[in-house]
């Protein structure tokens, strides 16, 4: 890559923690990983509104609407999903560093590139909710209709089809979608940020 020169860091005069103290809460990424269909979408959504009703500071970034600006030179391919996952984790730092809590729901589908975004953000900064569910279940699901096109081969690189999802080793929160409420779900993320002094 090619140096960058003449390009200084400016810091900005007010900083995170008094947006924090502003705010009466800190600032974090909840990072929603799964497959299409495992709900992440929906659960970032259902938490925000949550976020919002409390008065807290909050706000989603989704993988279908990022695709429709920013991102929306990137295909699918491995090296751009890699690119996107980049560009995001840039856009949730910012975020973080507005003093807000952002949910960003994202298939995510490499270990390599949710750390590579881990490593941009601080202690209890990133939080990485693993949206578990059968891909089966997921299928039958299918709320965009995307997996029966995968299976008649009109889309290429289609995660949990033909591209791998790498599921989390140690994410800090799992939510079992298939079996478990919205409510149960948004109240286990609730209660672990709490557990962390994050609200």
């Amino acid at each position: 890559m090619e140096k960058l020169e003449n390009i200084i860091w400016h810091n900005t005069t007010i900083s995170k923690k008094d947006r924090h103290r502003l705010n009466g809460h800190k600032s974090c990424v909840l990072w929603f990983t799964g497959l299409s269909g495992s709900g992440k979408s929906t659960l970032a959504n259902a938490v925000d509104q949550e976020l919002f009703r409390n008065g807290l500071r909050s706000f989603v970034l989704d993988g279908d609407n990022i695709r429709h600006g920013l991102n929306r030179d990137l295909s699918f391919h491995k090296l751009d999903r890699k690119e996107n996952i980049r560009r995001i984790g840039e856009v949730a730092k910012l975020f973080v560093e507005s003093g807000q809590i952002v949910s960003s729901a994202f298939i995510s589908p490499f270990r390599e590139d949710r750390d590579l975004v881990r490593g941009m953000f601080g202690g209890n900064e990133f939080i990485e909710i693993y949206c578990n569910c059968p891909i089966h279940i997921c299928e039958n699901r299918d709320p965009k209709g995307l997996y029966k096109k995968a299976r008649k081969g009109e889309i290429h690189d289609f995660t949990g089809i033909s591209s791998p999802y790498e599921a989390p080793l140690s994410p800090e929160i799992i939510i079992e979608t298939s079996n478990t409420s919205i409510d149960q779900s948004v109240k286990k993320i609730f209660s672990f940020l709490q557990a962390k002094r994050i609200l």
